[in-house]
């Protein structure tokens, strides 16, 4: 037996990996089978090269066993195998890793950079001693006549290394789990942490139970594997059905209803990216907008929604991007300085918007039906990412109130260079406006979700002499009837009833004359109301340019001018004109409670006078 001390490169930092290496310890079971996989990928490209001739073909595997009774957990695989010689460089030497040794001694004859060995810092294996307060390696080589080899520790800085027993080639990892770590003794626990990163492992990867009489190595040819070592996204396109592509949506993402389409993404140079990116259906408004878009490397699941590879505008989407050439554990600032990681973001945002701008021209009808679902992803994208706007400008729809079409700004616009897009906000409270509108002949589009707001301003900025202005912000040229008889005695008499210095009333003909008055709000003021309440959290005390306009075509407001000599009907002129201003504000907003307590009171009243008056 051989006792010795662990070698550090720098200094002893053991206690730091056991503590602070990962913030999640779920993390150890991660990187132990990953080694494990790495064990078995090192041995298949070995074979390839003509270096394990003498290894048959073989059934390779990675398997986990627990061991509740014994308080252990292990790892096993049927891999390379370690020599006592390699314990030494590879684990007694903390730091030193023992993929990029491999890559460097075959980086000559291994096709690619060798970016299929998924380790690369060489202290995953460290990580055990988070769960575990002994950890032992069984080892067999795969080279001819090796000996079986013996690894044990207690995560202090000293070791034993003797002659194992191990008789068939590959490792035990067996770890003895501390009183602290018993919750990862549990059958449940195990095989979650195992579907949550190991689901894709190009190695079929197993779990069982101890208590059976399998001898070591063996492998179960009746059991399943818990993960599916070839992955759609490792498909081509072409290979792949709607079927397929739905089953994975439904499996990884456990969302019943069936995704819009889908973006296949598969790329070699200047680095390399498979993956699908899923469109899901918004069943509501008020729901949750983000999305799960989950990173792999080389099949391992690294971590949800990393903003620095993937758009942040992507992560209201659900899909899967395995990225070989980011390490399973790198650090946030490499990401934000690693030049191929802006090109990845880069490549992701051009193929969304190569996919929408090919439904729109190709697939119309279809992106039509997909538009109320995936506008607010695009206009997020495009306030996000001018280069994202700039490439799907032609793609944005806009649905018109006259016939529930879609059309594109260019649509609409018509060549026209000074131009005025009328949009409704909520179809109920402007039904009035928008039947005006469609009397006149005119049309507006909808634009009725909290990101139109900030969205329409974006578009004012880059396209020149466009106007985005709401239906009840202004009254038309077409809405006016130039002919009508003037009436401004009756605007006097609203002012004197109303008493609101904040109201500008005024007289207007309109050429619908059954609506005696509307209310208009200027559209800056109310931008600037909305804005200060979204983004200040106040916007209550913000003023409101409103303006009461008279209709001098409608017969009830002809009417009200026998009051301007009637002084004996105060009460009666009061009630009418205050009733009239309430039925402009409920076509253009909800009244406050107060105000609506003494409209239903006003509105006995009225009824009351004319029961009366009928009744003689």
């Amino acid at each position: 037996m051989e006792k010795g001390n662990l070698s550090v490169n720098s200094e002893n930092i053991l206690p730091i990996i056991k503590k602070w290496l990962y913030s999640d310890m779920d993390i150890f079971l991660r990187e132990l089978v990953s080694n494990g996989n790495d064990a078995v990928n090192k041995l298949i490209k070995l074979k390839s090269l003509g270096e394990a001739d003498h290894i048959e073909d073989d059934e390779f595997f990675v398997k986990i066993i627990l061991d509740e009774a014994a308080k252990t957990i292990t790892i096993s695989d049927n891999g390379i195998g370690m020599t006592s010689g390699e314990i030494k460089k590879f684990i007694n030497q903390i730091a030193f890793s023992g993929a990029g040794d491999f890559i460097e001694k075959y980086k000559d004859r291994v096709s690619g950079d060798g970016g299929d060995i998924i380790g690369h810092f060489g202290l995953g294996f460290y990580s055990a001693f988070m769960v575990a307060g002994t950890v032992e390696i069984g080892t067999l080589s795969y080279q001819e006549n090796a000996a079986p080899a013996l690894w044990i520790s207690d995560g202090g800085s000293e070791y034993e290394l003797s002659e194992g027993t191990r008789t068939s080639r590959g490792t035990d990892i067996v770890l003895h789990i501390t009183e602290e770590s018993k919750e990862f003794l549990s059958e449940f626990k195990l095989k979650e942490i195992l579907r949550k990163y190991c689901s894709f492992m190009p190695v079929p990867v197993y779990f069982e139970k101890a208590g059976g009489e399998k001898k070591e190595g063996d492998q179960d040819v009746k059991a399943s594997p818990i993960n599916d070592p070839s992955p759609l996204w490792l498909k081509s396109a072409s290979e792949c059905s709607d079927e397929e592509y739905k089953a994975f949506y439904h499996k990884v993402f456990m969302d019943f209803d069936e995704p819009l389409f889908w973006i296949h993404l598969n790329m070699d140079y200047p680095f390399r990216l498979r993956g699908i990116l899923y469109f899901p259906k918004l069943k509501k408004r008020y729901e949750s907008l983000e999305g799960q878009v989950k990173l792999y490397c080389n099949q391992v699941f690294v971590a949800d929604n990393v903003k620095e590879i993937i758009p942040e505008f992507l992560l209201l989407l659900n899909g899967v991007i395995d990225c070989p050439d980011i390490p399973l554990n790198v650090s946030r600032s490499f990401l934000q300085n690693d030049s191929n990681v802006a090109k990845m973001s880069s490549y992701i945002t051009r193929k969304i918007a190569d996919k929408l701008n090919s439904l729109c021209k190709n697939d119309k009808e279809d992106y039509c039906k997909y538009w109320d679902d995936i506008h607010v992803f695009i206009k997020y994208g495009c306030l996000r990412d001018k280069d994202f706007y700039e490439k799907i400008v032609d793609s944005i729809l806009y649905k018109t109130v006259s016939d529930g079409s879609y059309k594109t700004l260019g649509d609409l616009r018509d060549g026209v260079e000074e131009f005025t897009l009328y949009y409704v906000s909520d179809a109920t409270l402007q039904s009035q406006y928008i039947n005006l509108f469609k009397e006149s002949g005119q049309d507006a589009v909808i634009l009725d979700h909290p990101i139109d707001m900030p969205f329409t301003s974006y578009v004012e900025s880059y396209e020149s002499g466009v106007r985005f202005q709401r239906i009840d912000s202004d009254i038309s040229d077409a809405l006016k009837d130039e002919t009508a008889d003037d009436a401004t005695g009756i605007a006097e008499l609203f002012k004197d009833s109303l008493n609101n210095d904040n109201l500008t009333i005024e007289t207007m003909g309109l050429k619908n004359e059954h609506i005696p008055a509307i209310i208009v709000i200027s559209e800056e003021s109310r931008r600037m109301k909305e804005l200060s309440k979204m983004y200040a959290g106040g916007g209550a005390d913000f003023p409101l340019e409103e303006k009461l306009v008279l209709n001098s075509n409608n017969s009830l407001v002809k009417l009200l001018e026998g009051f301007r000599d009637k002084e004996d009907s105060e009460e009666e002129k009061e009630l009418i004109i205050k009733h009239i201003y309430d039925l402009a504000q409920i076509c253009q907003k909800p009244l406050e409670p107060a105000e609506m307590t003494q409209f239903v009171e006003r509105s006995n009243k009225i009824l009351s006078m004319l029961v009366k008056e009928k009744l003689g």
